[in-house]
């Protein structure tokens, strides 16, 4: 199969991740990831959940929403929806796997992923642009003197692959992924193991040889991204 965008059939889409992009959050990226793009901050906020107070242990959650304008239609501004809602848990399902909570101490750090333009892939773009945003959220708490080290167990980020006439692609575009077969969206840490696998055939059922084709490709479109995370943030981790 033939990609509007020229690239392979195994390639990600062209990632460009500017750091400190807004003035007051902590942390905070704007991602771009071939035609999405998401801004990314992670905010501190002393205090916890009430189910986690006096336990000596942090939180990381997440919210989520599109921009108007973000799509080739308007969509109606603080909209919620269940889609909204299943994003925002799993970015923040997906941060919490990676974050040493009881090093973080009784404090909350707040994602807010905002999409600024919608071309397909904007969960697994705010999972890879949040992660970033939170670790330079978590670097200033540690040059602020409450912990020696930046509690973070491993890098993690996203990526989706699907299934188009038979082709196995990584990394769908809007186009692609509302005529795929079947699509995908898989989080990965560094290490290689799995945080979760969101499957569906759309179109068409799929085998398990597949499935296990996907599993690859997208493992190796994961790590293609966590190496740009790890080069942005050599200066930290």
């Amino acid at each position: 199969m033939v990609r509007s965008d020229g690239r392979g059939q195994d390639k990600i889409r062209k990632v460009k991740i500017s750091r400190d992009y807004m003035q007051f959050a902590e942390g905070s990226v704007l991602i771009e990831l071939g035609n999405t793009r998401v801004v990314c901050t992670a905010s501190v906020e002393e205090s916890v959940p009430p189910f986690l107070k006096g336990t000596g242990t942090g939180w990381v959650t997440a919210e989520y929403g599109m921009l108007p304008r973000s799509c080739k239609v308007r969509i109606h501004r603080n909209k919620d929806s269940g889609r909204t809602y299943e994003i925002q848990r799993l970015v923040g399902r997906s941060l919490r796997a990676v974050v040493d909570m009881k090093a973080i101490g009784e404090r909350t750090i707040w994602i807010d992923c905002d999409v600024i333009q919608a071309d397909g892939g904007t969960r697994t773009a705010s999972i890879t642009g949040s992660f970033i945003a939170l670790v330079d959220a978590l670097n200033k708490l540690k040059k602020g003197g409450l912990f020696n080290k930046i509690p973070i167990k491993d890098f993690v980020a996203a990526t989706s692959v699907g299934i188009i006439k038979g082709d196995v692609l990584l990394d769908l575009s809007y186009e692609e992924d509302s005529q795929a077969d079947v699509d995908m969206n898989i989080v990965m840490t560094g290490k290689g193991e799995f945080i979760e696998i969101q499957g569906t055939a759309e179109r068409k059922t799929f085998t398990k040889e597949q499935m296990d084709k996907l599993l690859t490709l997208s493992k190796a479109g994961i790590e293609d991204l966590i190496d740009i995370q790890r080069n942005l943030l050599k200066d930290v981790l």
